[in-house]
């Protein structure tokens, strides 16, 4: 274990994404704690060889083959001992291998669902930035976690502040420890102010300019629809074991406050940080104990007031259709996710309007058939008709 004299093994799923980039940024100030064993990227090489460089893992996987015979000539010539692999099979071999403790599940969309599935049945400590993976298979994810005794923890910003809100083992039972709800803070993200007639023209440039955060596009404009909050409720109810009722979305536009949790006997205990993804990464790798992030003190002078409001539904279409597929339950969540996927990425193509990407979600949770979940393939079934029937109706636009 880290901190005994051992270095703890970590493989960073998705390394040269803002996660990714953030948790090695993280990891570096603690050389005498943690050794990075595999990092792992889509289609970046040439971001993925200068982590290489720098931190000299054992291995280098690539989603991308093409990119991943890039990278492994690049480092060939440059005399790197470093193992290049490609393709799905090869992103579970090394969120599983002996020699990893902690695995940093940060691959944006379902791509991240199947090697965060191997982390868990490998009973690995495992950092959750892939909200997709409880979005799309909540039950299945979670009772592998449970089955093999692994750790699940938290590294989104509202759920880990959540997590550190919850009394001790509050996660495991929220009624013995007093919890009424949780307020799932929101920035409203770039559009909350924008006159709703004007949103059907908002380009993905300025859908990708976050007022807080500096996140992927697909977050980004995940967080202007509010979708990003949606997965989040449902994402919540796996992880906490509450109710959606029982989570309410709160717009909070400094993105000070991370979340809240509410208690019965009227106190409501809140995290407050600077917007910064390190805060979060630290302390789930670290959990219990606590390590410098490199974050810097917040200054609540500075700040000076902090806002609340309640979202709007017109503005913010997405958030309810999460809600009613959460309601659903089965695979309802997974044809939302899927269905967002293939939406944005039209709309970040310029094939889709912004308002554009809550129809094609709706459609298709109208259009899908529904079933229990009850294996990983009902799961990808749900997936692929979804993707199906999203491309179907943007075709027809």
């Amino acid at each position: 274990m880290a901190g005994s004299g051992q270095l703890s093994g970590i493989t960073v799923l998705g390394s040269t994404g803002s996660i990714g980039v953030s948790t090695l940024d993280v990891i570096s100030r603690h050389p005498d704690r943690y050794q990075v064993v595999a990092l792992t990227a889509n289609s970046d090489d040439a971001g993925l060889l200068e982590q290489c460089r720098q931190w000299r893992p054992h291995y280098a996987v690539m989603a991308d083959d093409q990119a991943a015979e890039r990278l492994l000539q690049n480092v060939k010539k440059e005399g790197l001992e470093t193992t290049v692999m490609s393709g799905a099979d090869a992103l579970e071999q090394v969120a599983a291998l002996d020699a990893v403790e902690t695995v940093v599940a940060a691959i944006v969309g379902a791509a991240g669902l199947k090697p965060t599935l191997a982390a868990a049945r490998a009973g690995k400590r495992i950092l959750l930035a892939n909200k997709e993976a409880l979005v799309m298979s909540g039950r299945i994810l979670m009772d592998e976690v449970e089955q093999n005794n692994a750790v699940l923890l938290p590294v989104d910003s509202e759920h880990n502040a959540i997590f550190q809100c919850l009394p001790v083992n509050g996660a495991q039972n929220l009624a013995q420890g007093g919890v009424e709800k949780i307020l799932l803070t929101a920035s409203g993200g770039p559009f909350r102010t924008t006159p709703v007639e004007m949103l059907e023209n908002v380009t993905p440039e300025q859908a990708v300019t976050h007022p807080n955060w500096d996140m992927g596009r697909k977050i980004s404009v995940d967080s202007a629809t509010m979708m990003n909050k949606g997965l989040e409720v449902i994402e919540a109810c796996w992880l906490f074991d509450i109710e959606p009722q029982r989570i309410q979305v709160v717009i909070h536009p400094q993105s000070v406050i991370h979340s809240m949790v509410s208690y019965i006997d009227g106190s409501v205990l809140a995290q407050l940080g600077n917007p910064d993804m390190r805060t979060p990464i630290a302390h789930t790798l670290a959990w219990p104990e606590r390590i410098d992030s490199g974050v810097q003190a917040l200054d609540i002078f500075e700040i000076g007031h902090l806002d609340f409001e309640a979202p709007d539904h017109e503005r913010f279409p997405c958030l309810e259709l999460a809600y009613q597929a959460i309601e659903q339950g089965g695979t309802a969540p997974a044809v939302l996710n899927a269905a967002n996927e293939v939406a944005v990425n039209s709309f970040l193509g310029h094939k889709l309007p912004f308002q554009g990407i809550a129809r094609v979600i709706r459609y298709s949770l109208e259009q899908a058939s529904f079933t229990d979940v009850e294996t990983l393939e009902q799961v990808l079934s749900a997936d692929r008709q979804a993707r199906e029937l999203a491309t179907e109706y943007i075709a027809r636009l």
